[in-house]
């Protein structure tokens, strides 16, 4: 085997202190010699490994190397142990062991000479390392050895912190200590799939004995015994499996969840029991889910007191709460926070701006013809005169008896295009017959065209172009609002290299909440941003008008993909029990059928409260509705354009008659 074509990642090169260095080798060969290994360890500065002459492996036949896989013969992994001649009791009891995926010793020890590194600090640092180690591999398991209380307890909360164990990994604490209510005093402990061992040494022959917790039982959270070892006469097993599943069954108990009003995912409301009482109802989407997987697990559940949004995913990472059982979209900032459960909907966030009102309906007067179509039918109008007037002059060489004044010409073209008739004497000749035929054709299709899109014009509402695209949003509004879980949002946008996403971050303002944010939109220059099925709930249910209008919209153009799951705390044991029941009920349909449910009952109720308004008087809708049944009549606004020219006709032809009076007078004062 040449040195140079293996190659090598360093994973670890401890200092003369510590006592081994981790090596992965990749690109060799099942026949691989000392020599060879040698080489390799030389090229990336492992020298030390050889200094006592004899290396001590991690397996039971004292190998120096082993195969992560029989069949990969390019993933190989190189554990060195640096012979220690004051303490070789770790090096010699590994080599009794048989672990073919190899074994990492993490000892941490009260040192004084060093005032700043206090026990905790160390042993942040190793649990850690620990934990990248744990990334990297498959089916670990943690083995803490210690008689010192305080050391376990640091221990809990570090992994915690450091999130070193997930439901798969297993945790065994090793201690001569009785420390039963250990179990239960730690979320590391009592939730996660952890077990305690004890040594008692009492007896004439030491024996083990193994305790678990269980957080859900028939009787409750309990301690109990799951085996016991001894020498004589081995391991034997209780009523319980050495890690039980603590989660499949929660046998009735409460549990604690945070959300608050979002609908259609989550909605509360307050009824009369028998007694009078007070109690709380919810209804919703997500609500139904959280009743369906707390049916499936044998829980009831308990909304905990939040007023914001930030207390319910705060009491989830305080673990005070199981769940977050409320719609979120999954954001890197927050997965730094805490975990989701699986994606069960995609919501995409969008924004809402006020509905424009009507043009002005004098403008329709010019609607019909684009711009481009009235100069050219004014080019045209102004060049027929002119060319009317020069073919009419003569006619068969001769001076026409009948000609056209250039005036006359004027007059014949512009009735024609009114559609009028003309007392002038038309010419005789060939040419300008033709002339007239074709501007005669020409007027007849500009006049019906544009009197047909001019009764559309007059009848059909226009309204002025609204934003649908984030890039046209942020350049009309003057503030985009979002209640106060919109800061997580406006992080995003501001770490985005999207001019676009940046631009919205300056003009984004948090707001007290949404109900807030969708009034200021519907009265100022501004928008509201939040999810699709919400936006579209609250319009329903607040901004629709008798006749079907809405005083809100919603954007075509999404803001942001929205994944949306339940928070739970990081690397929750639970997780595996919401995600298959949450996907057992996505692809069921459910929740899209409670969704829709939900929009459609809201909308039931928005018509049945107008009617009701209708009847008590407190709107008359019934002369204001359109009638459907026959035409719609003209009003004065549609009609602003032609009022707008006879107004105007009628001042210019005062002014000009009051100017004609004074000039008159003027000129019999002169006559004097």
């Amino acid at each position: 085997m040449a040195a140079e074509m293996v190659t090598a990642t360093l994973i670890k090169n401890f200092n003369a202190s510590e006592r081994y260095t981790w090596l992965k080798l990749r690109n060799v060969p099942f026949e691989v010699d000392e020599t060879d290994l040698r080489q390799v360890f030389s090229k990336y500065g492992v020298v030390h490994v050889a200094q006592q002459g004899k290396w001590v492996g991690v397996y039971a036949d004292h190998g120096n190397i082993y195969r992560t896989a029989p069949h990969m013969q390019d993933l190989w992994a190189v554990r060195l142990w640096r012979r220690n001649l004051a303490d070789e009791s770790i090096p010699r009891s590994f080599e009794q062991l048989w672990a073919p995926w190899g074994v990492g010793v993490f000892k941490v020890v009260a040192d004084s000479s060093d005032a700043n590194m206090t026990t905790q600090t160390k042993l942040s640092l190793v649990v850690a390392e620990a934990r990248r180690l744990r990334q990297v591999s498959w089916c670990v398991t943690v083995v803490v050895v210690s008689d010192n209380a305080d050391f376990l307890n640091t221990f809990a909360e570090c992994s915690l912190k450091v999130r070193l164990l997930v439901w798969s990994t297993r945790l065994l604490a090793v201690t001569r200590l009785q420390v039963y209510q250990l179990l239960s005093k730690h979320w590391t402990f009592s939730m996660m799939n952890a077990m305690l061992v004890v040594l008692n040494e009492t007896l004439s022959l030491p024996s083990f004995r193994v305790y678990v917790n269980l957080p859900y039982s028939v009787p409750g959270a309990r301690i109990v015994g799951t085996a016991v070892w001894k020498k004589d006469s081995g391991l034997q097993k209780l009523h319980h499996s050495l890690f039980p599943e603590k989660f499949n069954n929660f046998y009735g108990a409460t549990v604690n969840v945070t959300a608050l009003p979002y609908r259609p995912y989550w909605s509360e409301a307050e009824e009369r029991s028998g007694d009078n009482t007070g109690v709380t109802r919810y209804s919703g989407s997500d609500a139904m889910m959280l009743r369906t997987i707390a049916d499936a697990l044998n829980f009831t559940f308990n909304v905990l007191p939040v007023s914001t949004w930030d207390q319910v995913t705060g009491l989830v990472m305080e673990r005070s709460s199981l769940i977050a059982s409320i719609f979120h979209i999954v954001l890197p900032q927050r997965q730094l926070l805490y975990d989701f459960t699986y994606i069960y909907l995609l919501d995409s966030t969008c924004f809402s701006v006020a509905t424009p009102s009507l043009t002005s309906k004098w403008e329709s007067l010019f609607s019909p013809l684009a711009d481009e179509v009235w100069v050219s039918v004014l080019v045209i109008l102004l060049l027929v005169p002119p060319c009317l007037f020069l073919i009419s002059r003569s006619e068969k060489g001769g001076i026409s008896k009948n000609k056209l004044t250039i005036g006359d010409s004027a007059e014949v073209v512009l009735v024609a295009l009114l559609g009028q008739g003309t007392k002038k004497q038309l010419p005789e000749s060939s040419s300008s017959r033709l002339l007239l035929v074709t501007w005669l054709a020409f007027a007849f299709i500009v006049s019906n065209v544009y009197r047909g899109n001019l009764t559309a014009a007059l009848t059909l509402p226009k309204y002025p172009p609204r934003p649908e695209t984030l890039e046209q949003l942020v350049k009309v509004v003057d503030k985009v609002t979002m209640p106060d879980y919109g800061e997580k949002f406006h992080q995003f946008f501001k770490q985005s290299d999207s001019v676009v996403y940046q631009t919205l971050s300056n003009i984004m303002e948090i707001v007290p909440s949404a109900e807030y944010g969708l009034r200021q939109a519907a009265e100022h220059k501004q928008a509201y941003m939040d999810g699709f099925n919400y936006l579209q709930q609250m319009i329903a249910d607040y901004y629709t008008m008798v006749d079907g209008t809405t005083k809100l919209y919603i954007g075509r153009e999404n803001i942001i993909p929205g994944p949306g799951a339940w928070p739970i705390p990081h690397d929750a044991p639970y997780k595996p029990q919401l995600d298959k029941l949450i996907m057992y009920i996505i692809e069921a349909g459910l929740y899209e059928k409670w969704i829709k449910d939900m929009i459609l009952r809201a909308k039931a109720e928005s018509r049945r409260r107008q009617h009701k308004e209708q009847v008590t008087g407190l709107v008359v809708a019934a002369q204001s509705e359109p009638d459907t049944s026959g035409n719609q009549a003209l009003t004065l606004l549609h009609m602003q354009g032609p009022l707008m020219i006879v107004a105007m006709g009628l001042s210019s032809s005062i002014i000009v008659f009051i100017a004609e009076l004074l000039l008159k007078l003027c000129m019999k004062e002169t006559s004097y």
